[in-house]
This record gives structure tokens, C-alpha cells and sequence, in this order.
């Protein structure tokens, strides 16, 4: 008796040593998932931020102080140009800082590809029809851009009735470099050089 009653010890003392090694295995193989997501979500935010953010950020609040500037320039009775009619140079100045007001991060960033194929991935090892998803953004990105399109749509209406093919379509890098372009003439007509590429 003595023997089954040790057997049964010995029984529930390994099942136990077992759960419990096994919790502390699943408890460690967690935390270190934890870790790893958290150690490339601030290896891709840094990336993100030191290449893409902090770049194309840059040049628009530049691009907007020196429209602003000029703007503030031209606006002021006192300036006077040598060539040129001053209100024509004000018309242009307002109309590129209209232009780069309207611009967005989202207009101009590049795609994020590593994030379009980690949901291509995703599709695929779900087993699901990837016609019903749109895989070249992820959710926080498309829920972005549709607030984006419902504020182009306010702005629209508030607009007047204008049909979505009169719209103007979002600005790209291209227009942006036309902007620079429009700064830079206005800028060489007022005699003004612009460290701008």
C-alpha cells in the first residue's frame, strides 16, 4: 500500500514538475516574443523616423516658411520690386503657399513595402482570397486615408458643387518638386536666392 501511495507521490510530483516547466517554458518563449517585437518596433520607428519623417518633414515646413515668407514680404506696401509687378508676385507666392498647405505626410512618404509584404504573408498563411483585401496598406494606414478622403470630400462641399472629376487629385513627390521649381523663379524674379536643391 505503502508502494501505490509513493507511486501516486511520485506521480503528481512529476505531473506538477511537468505544468510547471511547461509554464515557465510557454512564460519565457512570451516574454521573448514580447521582447523581439518590441526591439524591431523601435528598430523600425528609428528607421522610419531618421529616413523617411524627420527628411520629408523637413522639407515641407521649409518649403512652407519660405512661401509664408515671401508671401509676408510681398505683402508689406514698403516692398517694392525691381522687376515685375508686385501683386502678380503676391497672386503666386499665395497660390504655392495654398498648394503646400494642402499637403500631406501621406501625399508625399514612400510606401511602406516591408509592412505590405508582412500583409501579403498574413493572407497567405490565413488561407484567405486577398482580392477582398487591399494589401498595399496596413489598417492604421487605409483608416488614415479614409479620414483623409472624407476631409477632401468636406472640403469639397464647402467648396461648392464641384464633381469628383473636377476634383483636384491628391499632390505626388512630382508636384511637390514643381513647387520647389515655382518657388525658386519667384523667388530669382524677386532677386532672392533660396537654398533649395
Amino acid at each position: 500500500m505503502e508502494d501505490d501511495w509513493a507511486d501516486d507521490t511520485t506521480a503528481i510530483r512529476d505531473s506538477e514538475w511537468a505544468k510547471i516547466s511547461s509554464d515557465f517554458q510557454n512564460a519565457g518563449y512570451r516574454e521573448g516574443i514580447t521582447a523581439g517585437k518590441e526591439g524591431a518596433l523601435q528598430e523600425g520607428f528609428d528607421e522610419g523616423y531618421a529616413e523617411t519623417g524627420v527628411p520629408i518633414g523637413r522639407e515641407i515646413g521649409n518649403l512652407r516658411g519660405i512661401s509664408s515668407a515671401l508671401v509676408s514680404l510681398l505683402s508689406s506696401p514698403t516692398f517694392v520690386p525691381e522687376h515685375g509687378d508686385r501683386e502678380q508676385f503676391l497672386q503666386e507666392a499665395r497660390l504655392i503657399s495654398m498648394e503646400l498647405a494642402e499637403l500631406r505626410f501621406s501625399d508625399v512618404a514612400p510606401p511602406d513595402l516591408q509592412a505590405e509584404q508582412h500583409a501579403r504573408e498574413h493572407l497567405e498563411s490565413a488561407d484567405v482570397d486577398d482580392r477582398d483585401f487591399d494589401v498595399e496598406m496596413n489598417e492604421e494606414v487605409k483608416q488614415k486615408r479614409d479620414v483623409e478622403g472624407l476631409e477632401d470630400l468636406m472640403t469639397r462641399m464647402g467648396a461648392g458643387s464641384i464633381s469628383s472629376a473636377e476634383a483636384k487629385a491628391r499632390p505626388i513627390k512630382a508636384d511637390v518638386a514643381k513647387l520647389v521649381d515655382r518657388l525658386k523663379s519667384l523667388a530669382g524674379s524677386l532677386g532672392i536666392p533660396l537654398p533649395l536643391p
